[in-house]
């Protein structure tokens, strides 16, 4: 089974690695992770680089695709008719198409979830409907082959729940396993809706303070006002 995640700069590097960790255990898995081109890519963080082995040139079939989010770079991913068309014809042979976080703003502008319910983080989740599709705040949606999941540690919940689908929920709890998988955070506020205002507030900061480091590793400071503007 082809599995194929694709890695762009400025990507949330949990949205990726979270889903791989739990794939990499099914039986068989096969996993490439696949860029513009193939070399570096650095998160969103600017701590972290990920050597990608794979252009997206060379790969023409997968079993699934899964496409992480982004505190910003998702903006400059949704501009390249060249990746969108890529993933809408990798789209046609695949069993599962998925999207973590801001990655489903990617599969949204694509046009693959026009009229479809889709999640992603709650803070760009309103965008989805200017590309057709329908915002929902939930931490996974599922509409037929298409899989949305919201912010970054959602992506292990949705990885978990394509394991149960395509190995089945014997192998899928031996893998749980495996990771030790057993979330008891300190807080309840990794919810939106359950979250209160100061603490929303004090993510949002986070968030920008992200945002404009993203912008800086991108190059993309002269649209950094529209684009934060976008985010608010």
């Amino acid at each position: 089974m082809k599995i194929v995640i694709y890695m762009y700069n400025g990507v949330t590097m949990l949205d990726a690695i979270g889903p791989y960790e739990v794939l990499r255990n099914i039986t068989d898995a096969e996993i490439l992770f696949a860029g513009e081109k193939t070399g570096a890519v650095t998160a969103d963080s600017g701590f972290v680089d990920v050597n990608v082995k794979y252009s997206i040139h060379e790969i023409k079939q997968a079993d699934i695709l899964i496409i992480p989010g982004s505190t910003i770079g998702f903006v400059e991913e949704m501009k390249k008719e060249h990746v969108l068309e890529w993933i809408r014809e990798l789209d046609k042979s695949t069993t599962w198409t998925v999207s973590v976080c801001s990655g489903s703003m990617l599969l949204a502008s694509a046009g693959l979830l026009n009229g479809l319910k889709a999640t992603s983080h709650w803070k760009p989740i309103n965008l989805l409907k200017e590309y057709g599709a329908v915002p929902v705040r939930e931490r996974i949606v599922e509409q037929g082959k298409y899989i949305t999941a919201a912010g970054v540690s959602a992506g292990i919940d949705m990885a978990l729940l394509l394991s149960n689908l395509v190995a089945g929920e014997e192998e899928t709890k031996a893998i749980q396993l495996v990771i030790e998988y057993d979330p008891q955070p300190p807080f309840d506020s990794g919810n939106y809706s359950g979250a209160d205002v100061k603490t929303i507030k004090i993510a949002e900061k986070k968030l920008a303070k992200d945002a404009k480091r993203s912008l800086g590793l991108l190059g993309m400071f002269k649209h950094s006002k529209s684009i934060l503007k976008m985010m608010k």
